[in-house]
Order: C-alpha cells, then sequence, then structure tokens
C-alpha cells in the first residue's frame, strides 16, 4: 500500500478558505475608512484570529473527529454551563450579555461555539436513533424529537435571554436541516411548520392590534426585535439605503481597494459585503458568490462520499448553517431580508465566530481525508 500523510489536507477545501482569507483581510482593511481610528487595525488582528484558527484546525485533525465524539456530551454541559455563566456574570455590551471580554485578547462569544456542539450532539443522536430503529414506529420517532426538542431548548433560551435572536435561529435551522436528511417522516415538518406558522401569526397580530398588550406579554425588549425584523419590508433606515447605495456606486469593475465613499454601520461586520461591492463591484460580487456556491457544493459532495452516518449529519448542519448565514448575510445587505446582525461566514471580522469556522473546517478536513489518513 501506498504511504500517505496522516494530516494531507483536501486542496478544494483548502484553496477556497486561503482565498476567503485574502479577500476577508483585503475588506476589513477597505471598511476600516469608515470606523473609528481606534479601530484601524481590526484587520490585523482578523490575521492573527485566522493564524490562530488554522492551528486549531490542524489540532482538531491530530486529534481526530472520533475524540471530539466520544466526548461531545462534555462538550455540550460546558457550552450550556458557559452560556448561563454568561447571563450571571459578563458585562453587558450594548444592553446584551453575548460575550466575555478578555483583557488584551477582546471578546469571546461562547454561542458560536455552541453552533458547532450542537451539530455534534445532533449528529450523534440522529445516528444512535436510526442504528436502534431501523423501521421506527410513530411513536418511537415522537419521543426521539421530544428528546431533540429538549437539547435544543436549552442552550436556544439561554441564547434568547442574552439577547440574540439572529443565533437561535441558526440553531432551530440547523435543527431542521439535520432532522431533514435523518430519514424520520416528513408529517413532522408539517406539524412543525404550521405549528410555528400559527405562532407567529399570532404574535404578529397582537404585535399590530395591540402595542401595550404585545410590551407587557413579551417585554420591551421583543418589541423592539420585532421592530426591526419588519423595517426592512419597508426598505428603509440609514445602514440599509446607505448600504444599497454603496452597492450601486460599485458598478461594473468598483471604485477600488479603500473607497467606499458612502459611509454605513457595521461595514466590518453585518455589511461586509456592501463594501466588497463597492470596492470590487458586480464583477468581484459574483467572483465572491461563486466561490462561496463551490465551497457549500463541495463540502456537500464530501458528506455523500463518506461512508459514516454520523460525518453525513454533521456535514448536513454544517452546510445548512454556512447556507443560511450566506443567504441571510447577503439578503439583508440587498435588503431581500430583515436585517439581523448575521455575519457573512469567513468573511466578516470577528474572533470567535471565526475560530468556530476553523473548528468546523478541521472537522470537515478529517471528514474528507478520513478513507487515506492513516498507513494501512
Amino acid at each position: 500500500m501506498k504511504n500517505v500523510s496522516k494530516y494531507k489536507v483536501d486542496k478544494f477545501i483548502l484553496i477556497p478558505m486561503f482565498l476567503f482569507v485574502i479577500i476577508s483581510i483585503l475588506t476589513i482593511h477597505s471598511a476600516q475608512e469608515l470606523l473609528p481610528s481606534y479601530l484601524n487595525n481590526l484587520y490585523i488582528k482578523q490575521l492573527v484570529w485566522y493564524i490562530l484558527g488554522f492551528a486549531i484546525a490542524y489540532f482538531i485533525m491530530f486529534i481526530g473527529n472520533s475524540y471530539i465524539y466520544r466526548n461531545i456530551g462534555i462538550l455540550y454541559i460546558i457550552g450550556v454551563l458557559t452560556l448561563i455563566a454568561l447571563l450571571l456574570f459578563a458585562e453587558p455590551i450594548n444592553d446584551a450579555r453575548c460575550w466575555f471580554t478578555i483583557p488584551g485578547v477582546g471578546t469571546i462569544q461562547p454561542s458560536e461555539f455552541m453552533k458547532i456542539i450542537l451539530i455534534i450532539t445532533l449528529a450523534k443522536m440522529i445516528n444512535k436513533f436510526n442504528e436502534d430503529y431501523s423501521n421506527p414506529t410513530v411513536k418511537e420517532e415522537f419521543i426521539f424529537l421530544l428528546k431533540i426538542i429538549g437539547v435544543v431548548f436549552i442552550p436556544s433560551i439561554l441564547t434568547f435571554l442574552q439577547p440574540d435572536t439572529g443565533v437561535v435561529l441558526i440553531y432551530l435551522i440547523i435543527t431542521v436541516v439535520m432532522l431533514f436528511v435523518s430519514g424520520i417522516r416528513y408529517r413532522w415538518f408539517a406539524i412543525l411548520f404550521g405549528s410555528l406558522g400559527t405562532l407567529v401569526a399570532i404574535v404578529l397580530v397582537i404585535y399590530f392590534i395591540n402595542t401595550d398588550l404585545f410590551i407587557n406579554l413579551f417585554g420591551t425588549n421583543f418589541f423592539l426585535r420585532v421592530d426591526r425584523l419588519l423595517d426592512w419590508s419597508s426598505k428603509t433606515g440609514y445602514q440599509l439605503e446607505n448600504g444599497l447605495s454603496a452597492i450601486g456606486a460599485g458598478g461594473l469593475f468598483g471604485n477600488g481597494l479603500g473607497n467606499t465613499p458612502i459611509y454605513f454601520p457595521e461595514p466590518q461586520t453585518d455589511f461586509i459585503f456592501a463594501v466588497f461591492a463597492n470596492n470590487f463591484g458586480f464583477i468581484g460580487s459574483l467572483f465572491l458568490i461563486g466561490l462561496i456556491i463551490f465551497f457549500d457544493v463541495y463540502l456537500i459532495s464530501v458528506a455523500i462520499n463518506t461512508n459514516k452516518n454520523t460525518n453525513k449529519y454533521v456535514i448536513a448542519g454544517i452546510v445548512g448553517m454556512l447556507l443560511y448565514q450566506q443567504v441571510q448575510n447577503i439578503g439583508m445587505t440587498f435588503g431581500l431580508l430583515p436585517i439581523t446582525g448575521i455575519t457573512l461566514p469567513f468573511i466578516s471580522y470577528g474572533g470567535s465566530s471565526l475560530l468556530s469556522y476553523m473548528l468546523m473546517a478541521g472537522i470537515i478536513f478529517n471528514i474528507s481525508n478520513e478513507s487515506f489518513r492513516y498507513t494501512n
């Protein structure tokens, strides 16, 4: 047998990631002209996060996915305790307790890592259920779904209380996608979406008919979050209007790096696509969107080719998470979707989110290389 390096890396994953690094650093550097002077080194910090992230990905390859899968229960408990600690001890930032502040380092957002923990936890639960029940009854599936709901509900309610509705929505998207590929009866999705639709309709009716009753029932904070979500439908708002103007001003080939003429808030995170589109134009935007599509489709091919069901479910959760964030971030930049504060994976500035994606990348490298990682 031919010897193959234990840590051989799939080039069709690695090359897009290196391109993401270049695009991220250049775009964040360009966005800094729209930010206060004390934030003039964000692109350097992002590069440091990327270097640390690649080290984490290598470490995940070193320990292997099996070790993580075996200990995911412990990691889940640690993740939940961390979310509880946020609510009890974290200093509020913009009226939210989403981050731990580490002097000299910055902020760490535990919910970003909880997304990965939740994906692996659900993947193991789904795989075990399918192994135990080759032809489950409706009752057995119902009991299984109750367990899934319990596992997802705990971090969801803790994250909602921070408050961070955007991440809670990602938890739910991950769960729905993974259950959809798990093979359970599709009637459960009809029940789920029917129930959610009814609940949303009731909330909106109260919101539009009686504002005071809505605030009494759900609180002022939730009212403001719903109000912000609904603002997008009128295509109004300073951030959206200026972001759209910046995109339009980019034209076919863009204004060039560092030449964003229009100010809008959060150019380094939520609206980083507007900065990129302005600098590199329509052609550059097509390249970035094409790169994102290639990356996602290749991950799906990795899931198809792996012979372990747990790995298939893990990649399904990862792709569901990435695809939702990509569509949501770019869509809200164009006013097609509500502005929810969802960042663009691998591109937007953010230490916690980037490290969680790189941790995820290490897991994917292991899955894609599993057939040739070890010498026979």
